[in-house]
């Protein structure tokens, strides 16, 4: 949460000239904000909306090298966890001093209500070993911009296919 998954997300797909779906973003466009849907319909609802999003996003990028941003809780998920297993997927490193700028100034982030460095604390130190342990590739993004982030993720999606390749050989 927090992290910059959309920001390094569109820098890898637009390098890459592959699409970009950033599954936040399909909720919004489908159902409302997130905020209005905690508030209104609650976090189990918003769930299962995600991870039915999360699964259409996979099933059309099938056989495609598209860059798909999920939600931080998505993972959290079991059924998600499952279709991602066939998926590249990136662990975007980071720590309370990264993102805490990044929550002060986006107060619309409903897990994060009241204290939000404290809330966002506990849900990291909860999610980072499902991170950790569903990542093929870990990018630190504590320091470098967007464009630079961008590079060394390519660099490091390059390296992880050329690996996996000679392993399949």
């Amino acid at each position: 949460m927090a992290v910059g998954k959309s920001a390094i997300g569109q820098q890898l797909a637009q390098q890459l000239g592959a699409p970009f779906v950033d599954t936040d973003a399909v909720i919004v466009a489908g159902h409302g904000s997130i905020a209005e849907i905690f508030a209104g319909r609650g976090e189990r609802v918003f769930r299962d909306i995600e991870s039915r999003t999360v699964a259409a996003a996979i099933e059309a990028a099938e056989g495609t090298a598209t860059v798909i941003s999920l939600g931080g809780g998505a993972v959290l998920d079991s059924g998600t966890q499952q279709l991602i297993r066939d998926c590249t997927v990136v662990y975007l490193e980071c720590d309370a001093d990264t993102v805490a700028a990044r929550i002060a100034r986006n107060s619309g982030r409903p897990l994060l209500a009241g204290d939000a460095m404290g809330r966002w604390t506990e849900m990291f130190a909860t999610r980072r070993p499902v991170y950790e342990r569903l990542a093929d590739i870990t990018l630190d993004v504590r320091h470098g911009s967007i464009p630079e982030l961008g590079g060394r993720l390519e660099a490091a999606l390059r390296s992880y296919a050329a690996a996996k390749q000679e392993v399949e050989q």
